[in-house]
């Protein structure tokens, strides 16, 4: 049975308005195999998967089951025909319980009488057996078991649940789309143990992701799409990284990093014993112009905490912020603004941008008082702004009126970068800048990131989970561990080891703050 063929496509085609999204593919999922899918956004990938779902519809081409000619009608017929998916961003129900989500859309009903009734019963007694089987009954974030709402578990237990639900179901294959994107290291090396075990017992896993490492971990066989087509694939063992990168954007990227050596000029940034009750203390450091300072440490260390501190988005209880030797008012935002300190979220689309609006609006919303006089709009300065931005920043867009939600991620990001650049500040933090950005695009974002250094009068502060790419990018890297600063490593003493170690306790350089306020921030990080 293992490496049979379970799922089979043949000359698939799919059209948008305007756009050929797959251009005659042909895909195969065998048994106890993890064929993992490669390409930029846009390529294809998703689109493929949602066919094979029943979200949508081929124009042309055949799928076939077991051999056998097959039509999915909708994602409940593709359940019913043995296929699962677990989408990037997971949509579930906050209030629901586990035991109730696992059931979603398939509840058992009995009969009391003449009346139907769900079988509340065999729910419970399923998910216990399910979970118990699984090894997720005793995870200590579920603290009231079966019952536990999904508003208290983490995107990765949610995850889990849901490849719970697919081994319910006899899922055949399971389509995972990006399912480490938004989760710490920890739990995505347990996701990953889950997908090998999965693999191992005959399932078919169809795995995308942009994380070439995870690929070449786990991955049997590799399939690249690049502007609908499949371009090229192999047995893993055949491929290389550097391979599969050059199949994914048509060209060889030259050096995944391209950090770039400037001469650091003074202190832009000081931040001095920053505090917030509860989430960190005793926050102290610097950043230089020139200089790009990295941000790591664990989910929950706080990191993405003092930079919104620092911003003015979240309040602190204590400490100052200077930037240039002036004191930041960080209760005011427009202060921070203002002060030379821009802020880009981890989460674009929620934060970041309006979506429904086209680049020029969005480019332009923090910078409209440069565009109105008198108390009118002159568009003329605003689009030859945004236009300049989109330029020096390599923006791939139809036209400036172009909703941000059609862009990629890379692009996306750009339109993010570009509103903040305008203002000129003198320090950028980035906030995971490259999640859901696939290699192609990631590498345009480290270049973008080296040329707005370059002159030596900004600075960055990057925060992120993925160590190569803060190894490969910074001069220096700041680690957080349980709300305080736990380190600090300069360029030449980098390794993945050290930070680990660092990030999870193993070691400790003290960074001060008062020992009553270290044992709340502990506390609360506990909890």
């Amino acid at each position: 049975m293992a490496n049979t063929v379970f799922l089979a496509l043949k000359n698939i085609t799919k059209s948008f308005p305007g756009v050929l999204a797959l251009d005659r593919v042909s895909f195969e999922a065998r048994r106890g195999e993890v064929h993992a899918l490669c390409g930029e956004n846009g390529a294809g990938k998703s689109t493929l998967m949602k066919i094979i779902n029943g979200i949508h519809k081929a124009d042309s081409g055949e799928i076939f089951i077991e051999g056998k000619s097959a039509h999915i009608q909708n994602p409940a017929d593709a359940r019913a025909k043995g296929i699962a998916m677990i989408f990037q961003e997971c949509a579930f129900v906050p209030e629901m319980s586990v035991a109730e989500s696992l059931f979603l859309g398939d509840l058992p009903v009995g009969r009391i009488g003449f009346f139907p009734r769900i079988d509340w019963k065999k729910i419970h007694a399923t998910t216990e057996a399910l979970l118990k089987e699984e090894g997720m009954l005793h995870n200590p974030r579920l603290f009231d078991g079966i019952h536990t709402k999904l508003k208290y578990l983490t995107i990765a237990d949610i995850q889990m649940l849901e490849i719970v639900k697919a081994i319910s179901k006899d899922s055949q294959v399971i389509i995972m789309d990006e399912p480490t994107s938004s989760i710490a290291k920890k739990e995505a090396d347990d996701l990953l143990r889950k997908v090998v075990e999965l693999r191992n017992r005959g399932k078919s896993i169809i795995y995308i992701s942009h994380k070439m490492d995870e690929i070449f971990t786990i991955a049997d066989r590799v399939t690249v799409f690049r502007d609908g087509r499949v371009v090229g694939g192999d047995e893993a063992r055949n491929l290389t990284i550097n391979k599969v990168i050059t199949m994914m954007v048509g060209r060889e990227v030259s050096g995944e990093y391209p950090k770039e050596e400037v001469a650091l000029g003074d202190t832009i940034l000081e931040v001095r014993d920053l505090k917030s009750a509860g989430v960190f203390t005793g926050i102290n450091f610097t950043v230089r112009a020139g200089e790009i300072v990295g941000f790591a440490g664990l989910v929950g260390a706080g990191r993405t905490e003092v930079a919104r501190g620092v911003s003015g988005l979240d309040p602190v209880s204590g400490g100052e912020v200077l930037v240039k030797n002036r004191r930041i008012n960080m209760k005011n935002v427009s202060e921070c603004i203002n002060g030379g300190i821009a802020y880009c979220s981890e989460d674009r689309r929620r934060y970041g941008l309006v979506l429904i609006r086209g680049v020029r609006e969005n480019v332009g919303l923090p910078n409209l008082l440069r565009y109105i006089y008198k108390g009118y709009l002159h568009k003329t300065k605003e689009v030859e702004e945004v236009d300049g931005q989109k330029c020096a920043l390599r923006l791939k867009t139809p036209s400036l009126e172009t909703a941000v939600a059609t862009l990629s991620g890379g692009n996306q990001q750009k339109v993010v970068l570009a509103k903040w650049l305008i203002k000129d500040p003198d320090v950028l933090i980035l906030d995971e800048p490259t999640r859901g950005i696939d290699v192609g695009a990631k590498y345009e974002i480290y270049k973008l990131m080296s040329e707005i250094v370059r002159n030596g009068r900004r600075g960055i502060l990057m925060i992120s989970s993925e160590l190569p790419e803060l190894l490969g990018m910074c001069d220096r890297i700041y680690v957080m561990a349980k709300g305080r600063i736990a380190a600090e490593i300069a360029r030449k003493d980098f390794s993945q080891e050290l930070i680990m170690q660092y990030a999870t306790g193993s070691l400790r350089a003290d960074a001060g703050g008062g020992e009553k306020e270290e044992k709340e921030t502990d506390r609360q990080h506990e909890k």
